[in-house]
């Protein structure tokens, strides 16, 4: 059984310690998550940086446990710097873009992670690995990116957040890596409807995603 605290929670799941080398991370609601295992076990195979997947049951995911920060935590503190976070996002994206779908017949279908933002990538000594796959889906690669952008874009427009002007740079420096985004209006419906913002907040953040574009 894993420890009573959680190492982390998020929105909608919490992690905690089961050993020294492996996690499980628990919805709080439920849910099953072996099509996420499934998908992190085809790209693990395909040589892209997930986490290995030992279990997967109902709510539970029991994985590899990653040593070093998130890479939010590490543009914060410095360790990474802004515009080596923008190119780490970016690289991620091109790689993941590059990978085939596994179900979609669309031959210019991608496998999506949608929530591929700083808090979602850690950085470990083997280089950023992507965690959270819980929202990933297949389609166009564009509107990977301007998910990318549009959360990153809502730290950049939170008035309450400690991280304004950080948020603004790396989100300036990712769309410098990244290039034009398309499909911004998708991104916000597909936003509105997984959460957690408002109408109101989320055309803020893409109207800031537009102005840092030029």
């Amino acid at each position: 059984m894993p420890a009573a605290s959680p190492l982390a929670s998020g929105r909608v799941a919490d992690v905690y310690a089961l050993g020294a080398d492996r996690v499980i991370r628990r919805c709080r609601d439920g849910g099953d998550v072996r099509v996420e295992a499934e998908l992190m076990a085809y790209l693990r195979a395909q040589g892209y940086p997930v986490p290995e997947v030992f279990r997967a049951d109902g709510p539970d995911l029991e994985m590899t446990r990653l040593a070093g920060p998130t890479l939010a935590e590490a543009l914060v503190t410095g360790v990474v710097d802004i515009r080596s976070g923008a190119r780490i996002l970016a690289t991620l994206h091109d790689r993941l873009h590059a990978l085939p779908t596994r179900t979609s017949p669309d031959p210019t279908a991608r496998v999506l992670h949608l929530d591929l933002h700083p808090e979602n990538v850690m950085v470990t000594a083997e280089g950023p690995v992507v965690i959270d796959w819980g929202n990933a889906g297949e389609g166009p690669p564009e509107l990977d990116v301007a998910m990318t952008a549009l959360i990153v874009a809502e730290v950049a427009t939170d008035p309450t957040s400690p991280f304004v002007a950080l948020a603004g740079d790396l989100l300036t420096a990712f769309l410098a890596e990244a290039g034009p985004v398309r499909l911004l209006d998708g991104a916000v419906g597909l936003r509105a409807r997984t959460g957690p913002l408002d109408a109101r907040r989320l055309a803020q953040a893409a109207a800031r995603v537009r102005t840092a574009h030029g």
